[in-house]
């Protein structure tokens, strides 16, 4: 019972982290195409946020399958 909620929890949280990146990305990139940047000190570069954001789903994916597996098994016994 408490794993499945901690693993609700941490696939919501890594949803929301990616979105919040591919969000910022995509307004880094327009903002720089007009020659203004939003962040404050741009360390990474709006792809580089691109690929965190897809390492993150990747890890979203994983979790999604995960518990899809453990709802498989359960239900066939």
């Amino acid at each position: 019972m408490i794993s499945e909620k901690l693993a609700s929890l941490a696939l919501r949280l890594t949803f929301t982290a990616s979105l919040i990146l591919v969000v910022t990305a995509c307004t880094e990139r327009i903002a720089n195409f007009f020659g203004y940047t939003i962040l404050p000190e741009p360390r990474y570069s709006p792809g580089r946020m691109l690929e965190f954001a897809t390492v993150f789903l990747v890890a979203v994916i994983a979790l999604l399958l995960r518990q899809v597996r453990e709802a498989l098994r359960t239900g066939a016994r």
